[in-house]
């Protein structure tokens, strides 16, 4: 079996437009999440991560959502050694609402239907970039991004592909903020992933890439090491009550990456800060025998950025790896569950090997990835 490696990255968020901005501002503890009092997304204030008003290009030809990704791209390409024009390199790009906004200030009608569909920008993005290849979208509510590394980790490994191109984004507007009030689900504060005074998630908006490879590049480099998905066929919004199907998901994932419980170094969880979603991540945590692991969630600095929530945590999961350093849980100071977990609230610095993410989403769709920083090989 192909090894697949992280070869290049990019964050653009609120707290920068590189990953090293990015993971900098974390270790600092900077947060993007504020009070926003923006009448056109709610008509009471809310907090989230947002891009600073003028940020994104007038251009009658890109929308907001599909500048990110070529912001986020362009960076992430810029210098990077392979070539993506060939036919042995994928692109998949990563979303949940995608151009969902248009529904607010465009005309109903068959243009519209064509231009709010995801492959459409898909195929938009690639041609500007000079893919050769039909690109995949993959749009699985909030798995999105850690499903888009595991397609694209299977397509190098299927032999295929030499190179996957991995990009995703989401932008906030009314349809997505009102979907959650909906749901009495978005925090009054700053949220409070796994806190006992948790009382929901706060939003965001950010774009990431990630070039996996089969080829190794030299130095030090992460690994994508294995991945799966499970669902729980529960509920259309409430995740498992027993945790079981997420835990399927990382046993099934350490399995393949002959790991066990104690090999396990951190945890980078979903962690959105709802009463259910963490309760849940925590049950199967402890299923796993990881209660006792190190674990955060980055919700508290980022905010839920749906399709790109699970590239942007993966990336820092990442840079924690090469720099042995976990970022504390933003918002976190109590236990809140019935099934304790070791939540990070202060930075740690220790040697790390290996990462275990996690991510949930609506419909029930779970995912666990393992990332390793790959051993220097003795000549």
């Amino acid at each position: 079996m192909k090894k697949v490696y992280l070869v290049a990255d990019n964050i653009t968020s609120p707290l920068g437009a590189t990953t090293a901005q990015n993971f900098e501002h974390l270790v600092n503890g900077f947060t993007g999440v504020r009070q926003h009092n923006n009448k056109a997304f709610s008509d009471a204030p809310f907090f989230a991560s947002l891009f600073e008003k003028g940020y994104f290009q007038t251009d009658e030809c890109w929308t907001k959502f599909e500048h990110l990704i070529i912001a986020s791209l362009t960076e992430t390409l810029f210098g990077v050694d392979k070539n993506i024009s060939g036919k042995t390199t994928a692109l998949i790009i990563s979303t949940t609402k995608g151009n969902i906004s248009l529904l607010e200030t465009e005309t109903p009608g068959a243009e519209l239907d064509e231009r709010i569909a995801l492959h459409t920008s898909a195929k938009k993005i690639a041609q500007h970039f000079g893919f050769v290849n039909e690109p995949v979208v993959i749009s699985h509510a909030c798995i999105s991004g850690l499903a888009a590394m595991i397609t694209g980790m299977r397509l190098i490994q299927s032999g295929q592909y030499d190179h996957a191109v991995v990009a995703g984004a989401d932008v906030i507007s009314k349809f997505v903020l009102s979907g959650f009030q909906s749901f009495r689900a978005v925090s009054t504060g700053l949220c409070k992933p796994f806190d006992v005074d948790r009382d929901g998630i706060n939003l965001g908006e950010g774009a990431a890439t990630i070039i996996l490879s089969a080829i190794k590049p030299e130095g030090e480099v992460v690994e994508l090491v294995s991945g799966a998905v499970s669902n729980d066929a529960n509920h259309i919004s409430g995740p498992s009550r027993t945790g079981e199907e997420l835990y399927f998901a990382i046993n099934k994932a350490m399995d393949a990456a002959g790991l066990n419980p104690e090999d396990i170094d951190f945890i980078s969880a979903h962690g959105t800060a709802t009463i259910y979603n963490d309760e849940m991540e925590a049950k199967a945590v402890t299923l796993a025998g990881l209660q006792n692991t190190p674990l955060n969630s980055l919700k508290g600095f980022y905010g839920h950025t749906l399709g790109a929530s699970g590239l942007i945590e993966a990336i820092i999961s990442a840079q924690s790896l090469k720099q042995n350093t976990i970022i504390p849980t933003k918002g976190f100071s109590k236990q809140g569950d019935d099934n304790p977990i070791n939540v990070c609230s202060q930075l740690i610095s220790k040697p790390l090997n290996n990462c275990l993410k996690i991510a949930s989403g609506f419909g029930g769709c779970n995912a666990a990835i393992i990332l390793t920083k790959s051993q220097q090989e003795i000549l």
